[in-house]
C-alpha cells in the first residue's frame, strides 16, 4: 500500500510539473512568436577610382524621411494603371548629410593614405551611428566601370536597422 502511494505522488508530481513547464514555455513561445519591427537606416559611401583625383567620393546618409508611395505606379490585371502624379524634381530630397571622403587616386597613382583615411571616416559614421541604438544590418558593395582599364565607382551601402 506505501509503495502504491509514493508511487501515486510521484506520477501526480511528475504531470504537475509538465502541466507547469507546459504553461510557461507556451507563454514564452506566444510572446516570441510576433515578430519585430524594425526602422532601416542606408549609409551610401561612393568612392571615384578616376585616374588624376578627378572624381568624387563621398559617404551619403538621408536626413529628410520620403514616401516611396508618392512615385510609385501601380499597374493592374486589367492594363489599367495609378500613376504618380509626382515629377522626379518633387520627389528629390535636398536634405541630405553628405561627407567628402578623398579619391583612390592622384597625379602619383594610387593613393594608400587617402583609403586609410576614407576607412577611418566610415569607421567613425558606422561608429557613431552603433552609439545611437542602429544595428549594421547588412553590407552590399559594387562597382561600375565606364572604361575597364581606368575608370570606375566603387559603391558601398551600410544598412542598418533599430527595433522600433
Amino acid at each position: 500500500m506505501i509503495k502504491i502511494k509514493s508511487t501515486t505522488i510521484g506520477t501526480f508530481a511528475a504531470i504537475c510539473f509538465v502541466v507547469i513547464i507546459s504553461g510557461f514555455t507556451t507563454t514564452y513561445q506566444t510572446e516570441q512568436t510576433t515578430p519585430p519591427v524594425y526602422e532601416f537606416q542606408i549609409v551610401t559611401v561612393v568612392e571615384s577610382l578616376i585616374q588624376n583625383g578627378l572624381g568624387r567620393s563621398r559617404m551619403i546618409s538621408e536626413t529628410e524621411n520620403v514616401n516611396y508611395r508618392e512615385a510609385t505606379t501601380i499597374r493592374k490585371e486589367d492594363g489599367e494603371k495609378d500613376k504618380s502624379k509626382k515629377k522626379r524634381s518633387e520627389i528629390r530630397t535636398k536634405a541630405f548629410e553628405e561627407t567628402k571622403l578623398l579619391n583612390f587616386y592622384n597625379v602619383a597613382g594610387i593613393r594608400f593614405n587617402n583609403i586609410a583615411t576614407n576607412d577611418a571616416m566610415v569607421r567613425s559614421k558606422l561608429n557613431e551611428m552603433s552609439t545611437q541604438g542602429w544595428e549594421l544590418y547588412t553590407v552590399a558593395s559594387g562597382v561600375e566601370s565606364a572604361d575597364k582599364e581606368r575608370d570606375a565607382i566603387f559603391i558601398t551601402r551600410y544598412i542598418f536597422r533599430k527595433e522600433k
